[in-house]
């Protein structure tokens, strides 16, 4: 490298990163490692050419945009710098597999890493150190996850809020002081808990002019009457649900539902209830959840019509508007007559209505006609076959995005299976060590399992291509010869 030269001066630069904004206030905030590193570098008569800060970012995994910046330039030809310098090693990466690899990419081009508070020569022993640090330092971030988590779910159970943004319907009010920290929970918004309550109201009972509505009618009944959102936003679908099915709206918080890595959901073991104060009546949410799952279109089979002739239901007197029903007659010959009749005429007489009596088979084929006449009109078909194709290629558009993430993650998993292989093979990882085999156990599940459903997309895609060109290749090829199978 440069540094070796007795006339050319070390080129560094410096990685500072803090992963969150608590841990920025106390001795290993950005200014404090800058400071650090700076006259670090000026001791050293290093001279410093770039600065990559990296605020509120782990470092568990290397997607960092600053991190991903300053391994691009320090793996170019030639590289702007000669040595990185970090505060220590656990900013650079808290994944010992990760940090070797990274560690030998910088250095095979010629570029180092060295830390401030933890200094290592080059020769084997401290490479050891250096991973043996690294190894400790995952433990630590994995063990303070748990610990922070851990103390997060009690105080959730004691009934403070750990954070984020509250449902709406409430709002964060400083319960009380704990030495420096302000523990807080939640109250009811009066200016929000109305319009929480109106919604349960109109998916049970209405709005008095109508009977109980859908999620998709509260949302058009709030937006109509300019109800906003706590953005002062319009009314969606997902958020009218998520209000209905929220059990902190009768005082049961759940807390830890979701993995903050992959967002799977927990086991209910480790979700923690935290106690709020009750917007809704139990059983007023209890007969909501029941609506909701009877309407649920996985229980509720599609509607359709079941009644003996085509227009039942959808067919009225011009006269009085009552139903036009459906009344049989036998004739002198013994067959037997369909009739539409007005309803209110079959009940009363002429004196009800006096409405029309029209054979059913002659209606039909009147309404069908005249049906076919107007949905089948050049222009409307232009309009709908073009819809259809618009459709059709948004799905392939998703159907290809789909199948590039899935490569993705094939790739990205080879890549990770294939720098665990180097470190086994370079003797930095013994291979019959049990986070290693666990590692490269998972690695492999995770490549196969993305490969297994590439596989799948691609054969549906052929398979839905085939069929799309089976005309075409029987026109083409009309006379295949077929395979003797029997040689």
């Amino acid at each position: 490298m440069n540094m070796h030269s007795p006339t050319v001066t070390a080129r560094a630069a410096l990685y500072l990163r803090v992963s969150t904004a608590r841990q920025a206030e106390h001795d290993i905030s950005i200014p404090d490692q800058k400071r650090q590193g700076e006259a670090y570098c000026e001791q050293r008569g290093y001279q410093l050419v770039e600065t990559y800060v990296e605020p509120g970012a782990t470092a568990t995994n290397d997607k960092r945009p600053e991190f991903q910046r300053m391994i691009e330039a320090g793996t170019s030809k030639p590289a702007p710098f000669d040595i990185v310098v970090v505060h220590s090693f656990s900013r650079f990466f808290r994944d010992h597999f990760e940090m070797e690899f990274y560690v030998r990419k910088l250095a095979k081009n010629g570029v180092k890493l060295v830390s401030i508070t933890q200094e290592m020569g080059d020769d084997p022993m401290h490479q050891m150190m250096r991973q043996i640090m690294a190894l400790f330092d995952e433990y630590q971030s994995k063990e303070n996850a748990k610990h922070v988590l851990r103390a997060m779910n009690e105080n959730a159970r004691q009934g403070f809020w750990n954070g984020a943004r509250p449902p709406i319907g409430y709002r964060i009010v400083a319960a009380e002081q704990r030495g420096s920290k302000t523990k807080k929970k939640l109250e009811i918004d009066p200016l929000h808990a109305d319009t929480v309550r109106l919604i349960y109201r109109l998916f049970l009972e209405g709005d008095g002019t109508r009977g109980a509505m859908g999620v998709k009618a509260i949302a058009t009944y709030l937006n109509e009457r300019r109800f906003f959102t706590r953005d002062g936003g319009r009314w969606g679908l997902a958020q009218i649900h998520a209000i209905l099915t929220r059990t902190t709206y009768i005082g049961e918080h759940r807390f830890n539902t979701r993995s903050h890595k992959d967002r799977e959901k927990k086991p209910e073991s480790e979700v923690a209830i935290m106690a709020v104060p009750p917007l809704i009546e139990r059983e007023l949410y209890d007969a909501v959840q029941a609506r909701l799952k009877s309407r649920n279109p996985m229980v509720t089979p599609a509607r359709v019509s079941s009644g003996p002739t085509l227009l039942t239901g959808i067919c009225f007197c011009a006269k009085c508007g009552g139903a036009m029903t459906l009344r049989t007659g036998q004739g002198s010959t013994g067959a037997t007559y369909r009739y539409y009749t007005c309803s209110t005429k079959a009940r009363q007489g002429k004196t009800g209505c006096k409405g029309r009596t029209i054979p059913m088979d002659k209606l039909d084929h009147l309404v069908a006609d005249h049906s076919g006449d107007r949905l089948l009109q050049p222009k409307r078909l232009e309009t709908v076959l073009a819809s259809v194709i618009d459709r059709r290629q948004e799905r392939a558009e998703r159907r290809r995005e789909h199948l590039a993430e899935l490569h993705r993650r094939i790739t990205e998993a080879e890549q990770r299976l294939g720098r665990l292989f180097d470190a086994i093979e370079a003797g930095m990882v013994d291979k019959d060590d049990a986070m290693a085999k666990e590692r490269m156990a998972s690695l492999k599940a995770l490549r196969d399992q993305a490969a297994a459903d590439a596989e799948r997309t691609q054969l549906a895609r052929q398979f839905r291509q085939s069929g799309r060109h089976s005309q075409y290749a029987q026109e083409v090829c009309p006379q295949s010869p077929r395979t003797d199978t029997t040689r």
